[in-house]
């Protein structure tokens, strides 16, 4: 039984043909940009001065964060071209290039835009760890390891956007030659 659901499993996620290896690397690349931000906040998670809202808060952004990332191996892997077989209505069916590129654009888009901007205003102003402004009368609490583990952590997020940018792009080449190919004619623009 275990050799058919590694079977079944390999399948689905095997990445499609025609995407080279790079494009695979950028595809893991992803989860990879986002897992160290999602471990790092989760220790506030279980500080002693917040309330269990909070702390669902914390630990739903994470995993979120986590699963939203891992939709990028989709755009290589065959579950990105052909709904899978546990999607009511749909399994078996092709996936329409639009519903696939046009949330994987303006994903890559909010991404690169938000986490750019986030970065050079954390940069500007300064934070303590807990994200609050630093208090102007007290320059010596600036830095230490807190400080550097928020930017080793945090600063991968800024490449997750655009390399959901370049796998989109990709994904969408892929798919327009496979389907100008298999219609025999060049096919039209996206939009």
């Amino acid at each position: 039984m275990q050799t058919r659901l590694d079977t079944a499993w390999q399948a689905i996620h095997e990445p499609t043909s025609g995407v080279s290896r790079r494009t695979q690397l950028v595809a893991y690349a992803v989860p990879l940009t986002v897992l160290p931000s999602s471990i790092w906040r989760l220790p506030a998670a279980f500080d002693d001065g917040i309330g269990l809202g909070e702390r669902a808060y914390i630990v739903a952004l994470s995993v979120v964060s986590e699963l939203l990332a891992l939709t990028a191996i989709g755009l290589i892997a065959r579950w990105g071209e052909v709904f899978p077989l546990w999607v009511p209505l749909l399994r078996g069916r092709r996936v329409p290039i639009k519903a696939a590129v046009v949330p994987a654009a303006v994903g890559a888009t909010i991404l690169t835009l938000f986490f750019t901007v986030l970065q050079v205003v954390s940069a500007i102003r300064g934070t303590k760890i807990g994200g609050d402004d630093l208090p102007d009368s007290a320059p010596s609490q600036v830095g230490g390891w807190e400080t550097a583990s928020f930017y080793v952590c945090y600063l991968p997020l800024t490449l997750w956007g655009p390399l959901l940018a370049v796998l989109t792009t990709a994904y969408w080449k892929r798919r327009r030659a496979v389907t100008a190919d298999r219609s025999g004619a060049t096919a039209g623009p996206i939009m």
